[in-house]
């Protein structure tokens, strides 16, 4: 039997080799390949790089587990094959104890082991804030999206709000994104999104961040976290809600504070003032028509 010592030195360079691999990948293989991740920048949010810690880790472990059963299985169908001469069916056992303790306990282990991973984190990031930097209402429609800036009066009357329309593609089907239903959120401070639904079942999905919520009629979620990267990201809904669900789409920017500030004041001059989120419905405009009433283009 090998001592430890030689146990120890033989396992030093695989652990040199496993650095030197690791230490060659990019931020985009680190995390699995998943997106909200560039090469020298932070992740999106406070909570991208727990998902997608959560997801390798997990990938991990299934990986080993059917590394080992393939092998095994490889193992069992090499040792106990058919040889040449040999007739009649091979011995049978009736049952082995050790074995079947084994797997019966390693796959209840692992299996408690992922959910209590998979619970802890999501409590984390189910986690509201209690005294956020910003509330945000997101308003869910066929087929678009409305954002509310909350104020801090408390009927509301300082919030500020944009209505959007869904996704209108040319002949090419091309979609101009400027007009598409925009986010703005600022970086580096809490955002709790409140998430309501006008008619059916949607869900909030922004991309990079990693996570969505659903919104349902008479049940309103929410969602807390911290952008920590200014740019530009794409969200959608992700629940089949009706005929045009592909275009029920939305641009996020995360931007500086000044920029957030000066874009609620934006808002402000408009006239988009006041507590909205009761005052309007789902807009008719289909692809091929206009505003909100769905004229026909060209019509009058």
């Amino acid at each position: 039997m090998p001592s430890k010592r030689r146990l120890r030195w033989a396992a030093l360079p695989v652990g040199v080799v496993a650095a030197v691999i690791l230490a060659g990948c990019t931020t985009t293989e680190l995390n699995g390949y998943l997106p909200g991740f560039v090469e020298g920048e932070p992740a999106a949010t406070n909570q991208t790089e727990r998902v997608s810690s959560l997801w390798v880790n997990s990938w991990i472990v299934l990986l080993a587990v059917g590394v080992i059963t393939w092998g095994l299985m490889a193992w069992a169908a090499i040792a106990y094959r058919r040889r040449k001469g040999q007739t009649g069916l091979p011995v049978q056992m009736r049952y082995n104890m050790p074995i079947e303790i084994f797997y019966t306990i390693v796959p209840l282990i692992l299996v408690l082991g992922m959910f209590f991973f998979t619970a802890r984190d999501q409590t984390e990031i189910e986690t509201k804030w209690d005294n956020p930097d910003v509330e945000i209402t997101a308003i869910a429609k066929q087929w678009a999206w409305d954002f509310q800036y909350d104020g801090e009066k408390e009927d509301n009357s300082d919030a500020v709000w944009t209505m959007g329309i869904q996704a209108q593609p040319d002949a090419e089907g091309n979609i101009d994104r400027s007009t598409l239903p925009t986010l703005v959120l600022p970086v580096d401070q809490k955002v709790t999104i409140n998430l309501q639904s006008r008619d059916v079942i949607h869900s909030f999905w922004i991309i990079d961040f990693l996570y969505k919520k659903d919104m349902f009629i008479g049940r309103d979620n929410s969602w807390s976290f911290i952008p920590t990267r200014i740019g530009e990201y794409d969200g959608k809904c992700a629940e089949l809600c009706g005929e045009y669900h592909s275009m029920m789409v939305f641009n996020v920017k995360v931007v500086s504070q000044a920029d957030y500030e000066a874009y609620l004041e934006s808002l402000k001059e408009e006239g988009n003032t006041g507590d909205i989120t009761e005052a309007y419905d789902r807009l008719s405009n289909y692809p091929g028509k206009t505003g909100a009433t769905g004229t026909e283009e060209g019509e009058e």
